[in-house]
């Protein structure tokens, strides 16, 4: 889910890494993957949206993970007044290259809780041949 100004940043194309930041271990972390699709919802709102996953980051934050955060994902993130103290908190982040982005015609979905990544196969889960 994103809310705004983010999601339009993202749809514009000016905003080219998504980034979520936890308290606790949960999705996106680790479970998201290159190649993945991801599709983009509006808070409270209809998808409006689908992209491939780029590269992918996962970071357990300590203070030297969040200097490399902010001098190499500041831009990208669009991060705006207030971005780095309302996640000064969280100790798990993941940062996504976003990629193939097409904005799709609106589609409700009956979405009720609050979660804010929702996975739906998880590829991360699966046995993968070598």
């Amino acid at each position: 889910m994103f809310v705004e100004p983010y999601l339009t940043y993202l749809l514009e194309g000016r905003k080219t890494v998504e980034s979520r930041f936890t308290l606790t271990p949960r999705p996106p972390y680790r479970r998201v993957l290159a190649g993945d699709l991801l599709l983009l919802k509006q808070s409270a709102g209809p998808i409006v949206g689908a992209c491939r996953a780029g590269a992918v980051w996962d970071y357990q934050l300590v203070p030297d993970s969040w200097n490399e955060i902010r001098q190499d994902f500041a831009a990208a993130l669009c991060a705006q007044d207030g971005f780095w103290d309302e996640r000064s908190k969280a100790a798990y982040a993941t940062l996504i290259r976003i990629e193939s982005l097409q904005i799709l015609p609106s589609l409700l979905v009956a979405k009720r809780d609050r979660r804010g990544w929702v996975v739906i196969l998880d590829r991360s889960a699966t046995p993968r041949l070598l």
